[in-house]
């Protein structure tokens, strides 16, 4: 168990299921005495010269919160399975290169396509017999499975589909930047963009502008790092991660005279999540791209709204950042994370004036803010 103080507040971190807590410091105080294992009558003792509450209260109080360190959940995304059979034959092979690393992804039908492709078109190059690594991607029934190199990683149930994308992303980004899973403490649900070898994180729920914000700014003298994906090593680096940017329709109207491109690209429909998007590759080319973080930004287009900026709470920041999130298992990189995040300044940025928008990102960036 880590215990990390941020704000009034503090952040534990249980290894066994690898699940972060915000609670009242006392709270914490007393996780920590009974994960090591301090007799509950020494706890009440010490609960009692803190906060006036009678003896049995703060003994119902220990109990009480002696449930969060009993409770444990099963591993979430993970479909169980004693075997799996790779089929015979793959509908589609298609080869994908990223500057000078090529992968192979074998397809078992238009259903596995529609889940990793689209957003590595760009990426697509005709079949070669020089390949670095290969992928293979195969669904039976309600499960999905993924192999790498011939060994099959996990199986996933079709509902969950999303942790199989997020773990193809993961095995395609620690192939690119040559970094086992061990090194990265955490990828994050956001949009990245560098400039001056700093880089900024964008956060937000669906719809609220990151990606469309990102598009504009890379447009506008930042390269884009990353969208939806963004990976950061244990030396507290943001990585280049290769994806396109997803573009939603409700975005074409401000996108298409800076994106003329997009008119004629082609349009997906992914009912599971009720959206209809189109991919623009990013003007990143140099997937080696990594850079520290200088800021989390909250960002939200809100129609005829003034350019709104603040600084927010970290504890606020964190609780919306945090489920969204893989975050490393490990006590080492679950350290390293906290002590990344205390140091951010976090913002939330809310505008409807897109140049304001892009002025204000610049200010951040150059310290003018």
């Amino acid at each position: 168990m880590i215990t990390k103080k941020l704000e009034n507040k503090q952040i534990v971190w249980f290894q066994d299921n690898n699940e972060y807590l915000v609670v009242e410091p006392l709270i914490a105080e007393t996780l920590f005495l009974l994960n090591q294992n301090i007799n509950k009558q020494e706890i009440v003792t010490q609960i009692t010269k803190q906060v006036n509450i009678p003896h049995q209260q703060a003994l119902n109080l220990i109990e009480d919160i002696e449930v969060l360190l009993n409770t444990s959940k099963e591993t979430n995304g993970k479909n169980k399975l004693l075997s799996v059979i790779k089929p015979t034959s793959f509908a589609s092979i298609k080869h994908y290169k990223i500057k000078d690393f090529i992968f192979e992804v074998k397809y078992a039908s238009d259903l596995e396509i529609s889940l990793v492709h689209p957003k590595f078109a760009h990426l697509e190059i005709e079949k070669t017999n020089n390949v670095n690594h290969k992928f293979e991607v195969f669904s039976k029934k309600n499960t999905i499975s993924f192999s790498v190199d011939g060994i099959i990683i996990d199986t996933w149930s079709l509902k969950e589909v999303h942790y199989f994308q997020g773990k193809f992303s993961m095995e395609l980004v620690q192939k690119i930047h040559k970094k086992n899973e061990n090194e990265w403490i955490g990828v994050f649900h956001a949009s990245a963009v560098s400039k001056n070898n700093n880089s900024i994180l964008f956060l937000g729920d669906s719809g609220n502008g990151k990606s469309t914000s990102l598009a504009l700014l890379q447009a506008n003298g930042f390269t884009c790092l990353a969208d939806d994906f963004v990976p950061i090593d244990n030396s507290l680096n943001v990585h280049s991660f290769p994806s396109a940017i997803s573009i939603k329709k409700n975005s074409l109207e401000t996108l298409l005279p800076i994106y003329p491109e997009l008119k004629t690209s082609a349009e997906y429909h992914f009912k599971r999540l009720n959206k209809v998007v189109r991919y623009l590759p990013t003007n990143n080319h140099d997937y080696s791209l990594k850079h520290p973080c200088k800021a989390l930004i909250f960002i939200k287009y809100q129609k005829d709204s003034d350019l709104i900026i603040n600084k927010i709470s970290s504890i606020t920041a964190f609780e919306q950042l945090v489920p969204d999130s893989w975050l490393s298992p490990l006590p080492q990189n679950a350290e390293l994370f906290l002590d990344w995040f205390e140091k951010l300044p976090c913002y939330q940025l809310t505008y409807s004036n897109n140049k304001k928008m892009i002025e204000t990102v610049k200010k951040i960036f150059t310290d003018e803010l």
